[in-house]
């Protein structure tokens, strides 16, 4: 049978051979409509995706290839570029261990390779393990900052969406109090124009940016916190007169409502938990990680490698399905920044 052609090459790195990404990448390619979405291609290790495999007891065939010319790209066979790496038998499934984090850091690097070369359109990342990593003497904290690295891109962006919901976050990983800090005209002003320029990347910028208001209702005029009126009411002001497409402050307690129901095409939320709240609630599973500014397209489950349950058969494949099935929506549209 011959593969569609038209469609997008998505490469799918294992992940951590010691979690769970070698059983959802397996589970998710057990579903025949991934191949009416693009042709997946997955690179790891034929040694735990085969111990995996037979585990699961799944109608799968796993077929090892060397090019991706090789590959067949049809339902009921896994195309997998198998790295090889020595040693395997001595991974110990569900643990942190330094041979783990460096299989799982030589897929990233070779599934970028294959992005860069345009021999992928896009990649979908299964979970990597921080500790692992550690371990292997990987000096990269996690996936943004590999791929960072690896094609040299300054600060990329991230953006959730689930169900329609595209939410991009102005601060992420600092405290409460230091988020309120980081609200300022100009740091505002400027995500705002990353933002826009990233919907119109994956060609979704076709209604405006909603930017969220920090205090309860917006501050209400300056009763509740005057963030609204000294830095984000500006900022949004400035951003309009250089002709963006946005709009704000709207209050938080329902511009992710109103975004969802295709008021506006996504939403600035002004600090971590704001934003990771309202995805999370509206869809857990479905709630993916899409890494924007690259010089290609990646998509990501939302979640760890739960070494608690790795090689159990109990992991849930939702996630990784919905982060291919993105990657194979938007990588035709995607268009690098220049």
């Amino acid at each position: 049978m011959q593969h569609d052609t038209r469609l997008p090459v998505i490469a799918i790195p294992m992940g951590d051979p010691n979690g769970i990404g070698p059983e959802i990448v397996i589970k998710a390619l057990a579903d025949p409509q991934v191949f009416a979405w693009c042709r997946p291609l997955v690179v790891g290790d034929a040694y735990c995706l085969g111990k995996t495999l037979a585990a699961l007891d799944l109608p799968l065939y796993l077929h090892t290839i060397n090019t991706v010319a090789d590959a067949r790209f049809q339902p009921g066979f896994i195309d997998l570029l198998d790295l090889s790496h020595e040693g395997l038998e001595n991974l110990q499934i569900g643990t942190v261990q330094d041979l783990a984090g460096q299989c799982a850091m030589d897929y990233i690097e070779r599934t970028v390779a294959l992005a860069a070369s345009g021999e992928a359109t896009a990649i979908a990342t299964t979970p990597i393990n921080k500790e692992s990593l550690r371990a292997a003497g990987v000096p990269h904290i996690g996936h943004t900052e590999i791929l960072a690295s690896l094609t040299g891109t300054d600060d990329p962006l991230t953006l959730f969406e689930t169900n329609g919901l595209r939410v991009f976050f102005l601060s992420r990983h600092v405290s409460l109090r230091q988020a309120c800090d980081l609200v300022t005209r100009d740091k505002v002003a400027k995500m705002i124009r990353r933002c826009c320029a990233s919907l119109q990347q994956l060609g979704v910028l076709d209604k405006e940016l909603a930017v969220a208001g920090l205090n309860p209702h917006s501050g209400e005029h300056g009763l509740f916190g005057d963030e609204e009126l000294t830095a984000v009411g500006p900022a949004v002001a400035d951003c309009q007169a250089e002709g963006l497409p946005v709009v704000g402050p709207v209050s938080a307690d329902s511009v992710f409502h109103m975004t969802r129901i295709g008021r506006f095409s996504g939403v600035l939320s002004l600090y971590h938990d704001q934003g990771h709240i309202a995805t999370k609630t509206l869809d857990f599973e479905r709630t993916i990680s899409l890494t924007l500014g690259l010089p290609f397209l990646r998509t990501s489950v939302d979640h760890g490698t739960a070494l608690d349950i790795a090689g159990q058969g109990i992991a849930s494949a939702v996630s990784m399905l919905e982060a291919i099935r993105l990657a194979a929506k938007y990588a035709p549209l995607y268009r690098p920044l220049t």
